[in-house]
């Protein structure tokens, strides 16, 4: 009966995706309506402008302190100029880190010194403000290389008579718009020139090419790849830009129009359950970014846009944050995900709060951490936010939902612990889904392993982006390869990339004693791998262990080696027992072990090198310890059953 249960609602939620109205966004104002909800640029008042001494004094007096000491350290910067040879970095050595590492410092200096001066408004940060939009202005690119199209036409460098929109050039157009927006009068009194290069910048480089050039972001790819979350993170800030910056009406609101169009192409075919198959560490900029949208459309249209706080796949979309949460400071991070992502504390209490979530506030609650003045790099607009809503905030109830099971059947992700409420015990997550997902990593039916909230057997996840992480060499990287997942090498096969590489018969079952997973590999694999069925199901018996099962049938059998990874050495122990020292740091140490039947499979131990450029970020994630644990099948047969037990 449970199974029956599970299965409807299943099927239910997937119709449900046929069943929601398209164009949730785009669909409710025509343009003529559109220009009437939107307030005119001339009288629009997102948070009260400089002057206003009164609205100000209701902002956070202690985040504005924070701002202004960390302002006051550079009152002295030398704003950098970057040179092209930085550019050609990333033809040269793929290093995309050092011409980011400028750009992205002096956005964000920027930022702090605009919020010092509204904060003291004595005119102390005009002059290096002046300096830093000056300087960015003259940057030949407002992106970064990484984004450049892979052709010899640009072999490195911007050509600047064809100007295109990636994530960071978005980004630099609103922290202009917001210099404008609250300096405008003190810029104008130094020489109206700065404010008239503000514009004439931003509408050539942004503006204009967002209105009358396609981008690949804006809508699903040739092979039908949905957007990303650079559709939603990228009209975040074209939002906030021309909003602020666009005086002429008429335009202003052709370009919300387009901007709503864009962003249905990324909501339309997003899953009714919510998932997000970027991962936790995307989701921030993925359906946070959504939630931004709508949050500045309401300010700007005197809340027009509620109505979408209302819609079930939009509630989803939030909740996601925490329904793939494992631990304080671990989440599920298949494919590039980061297993330790920072959290936007005060946009997901915002998020919550939108929806009715009471568990997604507590959840944005728990993450408050004291004012340091750090802006960080990205999403500029919020700290706007946050200002306004601190005595709320730092009153509001925390606490982490840590739900007993989660189930996303559209994403094909289930997760479940052994108590809800608590990390204490097990926690499992494995999925399905297909290998062209964004982000994507060929792991189809790969699974993690947690013990009292610590990682035992691991997704490695991504390293250091480099030129070669989204080029045609990004399955050379290994940690992108399904021999270092959780799966197995069959008939010395691995999974390949592409959507017709998926996942089949995906089932889930839960009651009180046990959850259980199951998906077939057969169809991620290539056909020379000789699969004709490779069940897998996982299952968490609480309070026990965990336990995987693989059925297989084969039209031959030559070889098969089941992979395990962690970040703990091992070693063999007796027969049928292999010995996983968990060590968690400021945790008990214990030992783990992982069952399984001497008499079909041997096991080994390697200790993965990590001495490429791209190996830095696993470094960074999990230090210099990761271990694959190869488990070799001593007499392969076309027909068998393969199972490991994972237990104290």
């Amino acid at each position: 009966m449970q199974l029956f249960l599970v299965l409807i609602t299943t099927i239910f939620l997937s119709l449900s995706a046929y069943a929601q109205k398209p164009n949730l966004l785009s669909g409710k104002f025509p343009p003529n309506e559109l220009k009437k909800v939107l307030i005119p640029q001339a009288r629009w008042t997102p948070f009260p402008k400089r002057d206003d001494r009164a609205g100000w004094a209701k902002a956070d007096q202690t985040m504005m302190q924070a701002y202004l000491r960390k302002a006051e350290s550079y009152l002295d910067y030398k704003w950098p100029y970057i040179p092209a040879t930085k550019s050609l970095l990333i033809e040269r050595t793929g290093d995309r880190d050092q011409f980011q590492a400028v750009s992205f410092e002096k956005r964000e200096v920027l930022g702090t010194l605009l919020l010092a001066e509204i904060y003291e408004n004595k005119g102390r940060f005009v002059d290096p403000i002046i300096d830093g939009v000056w300087s960015i202005c003259e940057e030949s690119f407002w992106g970064v290389p990484a984004h450049l199209p892979k052709s010899k036409d640009y072999a490195g460098l911007m050509d600047v008579s064809k100007p295109f929109v990636d994530l960071f050039a978005a980004e630099t157009a609103t922290y202009l718009a917001w210099v404008d927006y609250y300096l405008g009068d003190k810029l104008d009194a130094v020489s109206p020139q700065i404010r008239k290069r503000i514009y004439s910048e931003t509408n050539y480089r942004i503006f204009g090419p967002l209105m009358t050039k396609p981008h690949g972001w804006m809508t699903k790819t040739a092979n039908g790849r949905a957007p990303n979350n650079w559709n939603p993170w990228i009209c975040s800030n074209w939002l906030n830009a021309v909003l602020l910056l666009e005086k002429d009406d008429e335009k202003r609101t052709a370009s919300v129009a387009k901007l709503l169009d864009v962003l249905d192409e990324f909501l339309n075919p997003y899953p009714p359950d919510g998932g997000c198959d970027e991962g936790p560490s995307y989701w921030g900029a993925a359906a946070a970014s959504l939630y931004d949208n709508i949050a500045m459309l309401n300010l700007a249209s005197n809340d027009a846009f509620q109505y979408v706080y209302a819609d079930e796949k939009f509630r989803n979309m939030g909740r996601f944050i925490y329904r793939a949460q494992i631990s304080e400071n671990y989440f599920l991070n298949f494919a590039d995900a980061d297993p330790q992502p920072g959290m936007a504390a005060t946009m997901i209490y915002r998020y919550g709060k939108a929806i009715n979530d009471p568990d997604m506030m507590k959840f944005g609650a728990f993450y408050r951490t004291p004012e340091d003045g750090s802006i960080g790099k990205f999403h500029y607009f919020r700290h706007f936010y946050s200002l306004f809503m601190q005595d709320e905030y730092q009153k509001a109830a925390q606490g982490l939902p840590l739900p007993k099971n989660v189930w996303l059947p559209d994403l094909q992700v289930f997760a479940a612990r052994d108590q809800a409420g608590t990390t204490n015990g097990f926690y499992v997550a494995a999925k399905g889904g297909h290998n062209d997902e964004s982000h994507n990593h060929n792991d189809i039916g790969n699974y993690v392993v947690y013990y009292d909230g610590q990682p035992l057997l691991i997704d490695v996840g991504r390293g250091t982006y480099t030129a070669k992480t989204f080029s045609n060499k990004r399955y050379d990287i290994w940690y992108n390869c399904s021999d270092f997942h959780n799966l197995p090498t069959i008939n010395g096969k691995d999974q390949l990339p592409g959507m017709s590489f998926r996942a089949s018969n995906v089932a889930y079952k839960t009651d009180n004693a046990s959850t259980r997973f199951s998906v077939d590999l057969t169809q991620a694999y290539p056909k020379d791998a000789g699969i004709t069925s490779w069940q897998r199901t996982i299952q968490l018996n609480r309070g026990q262990n965990v336990q995987i099962d693989d059925a297989i049938k084969l039209t031959n059998a030559s070889s098969l080696t089941q992979h395990l990874m962690t970040c703990y050495p091992a070693e063999v122990g007796k027969p049928g027992e292999l010995i996983i020292h968990y060590a968690p740091k400021g945790d008990q140490a214990k030992n783990f072990v992982v069952r399984y039947d001497p008499k079909q499979m041997r096991p080994s131990i390697e200790k993965v090198k990590l001495d490429a450029p791209e190996d830095r970020g696993i470094i960074t994630k999990w230090g210099d310890t990761i271990y694959r644990i190869n488990f070799t099948v001593l007499t392969p047969k076309p027909s068998d059953k393969l199972t490991f037990v994972i237990a104290e």
